[in-house]
């Protein structure tokens, strides 16, 4: 079988992309994927989180992963980990009476 093409790391030219998430611990086993898109569908993803207040994190290899995930599914194992330490953040910082975490 002929090799497929070569593998790419994203890069800082590459256009932006965007995942969003949505947990609900009474509901979910795991957070689902309830938006995604690249380029003008991504800059809109963001716009509209930052417009509600929304933690927007940066990590475009765990972009990429999700970005495979399709609609109102669950986020795959492998970003289990990656995905919760996101939300801990999230959580940490969205208290009241928190001091903001590092990054």
């Amino acid at each position: 079988m002929p090799p497929g093409p070569p593998s790419r790391r994203p890069g800082a030219n590459d256009p932006p992309l965007a995942v969003a998430l949505k947990y609900d611990r009474k509901e979910d086993a795991a957070p689902r994927v309830v938006a995604k898109g690249g380029g003008e569908m991504a800059e809109a993803i963001l716009a509209l989180a930052r417009e509600h207040g929304v933690e927007v994190r940066e990590d475009r290899d765990l972009a990429q992963l999700l970005s495979t995930v399709e609609l109102e599914t669950q986020i795959p194992v492998e970003a289990f980990v990656a995905v919760a330490e996101i939300l801990s953040y999230v959580y940490r910082n969205s208290r009241p009476d928190a001091a903001p975490a590092g990054p």
